[in-house]
């Protein structure tokens, strides 16, 4: 079992900037990859940015240049660094941990709102 907390989201004018943190514990040694993912009001859940074991990261064209995914072993613990925020990047964020045997873990979400 994967445990996720975030953390880090809240209310940003757009051109703003967030970090989101997502603290992983438990059997981390099962995880192949993590990554970020959001979901809109009325929208499915979209994949955002992922990193994985290997640190290779994939980034939705819609955030390409703006975000950065990483991650500290140490802390056991990946960030998502949002700069130039738009309105339309208002969603809740997910954490999302996946195994090495696929197995799925997500976290509880986190609320980013931007707006003036």
């Amino acid at each position: 079992q994967v445990h996720l907390v975030e953390s880090g989201g809240g209310l940003v004018q757009p051109g703003g900037s967030l970090r989101l943190s997502c603290a992983a514990s438990g059997s981390l040694f099962s995880i192949s990859a993590m990554g970020w993912y959001r979901q809109a009001p009325g929208e499915q859940r979209e994949l955002v940015a992922t990193i994985t074991r290997g640190g290779s990261t994939t980034y939705a064209d819609s955030v390409r240049g703006r975000f950065t995914i990483s991650r500290d072993n140490a802390k056991n613990t990946v960030y998502l660094q949002m700069n130039s925020l738009k309105p339309e990047d208002t969603a809740v964020y997910y954490c999302n941990a996946r195994s090495f045997s696929s197995n799925t873990y997500w976290g509880q979400g986190t609320q980013v709102t931007v707006s003036s």
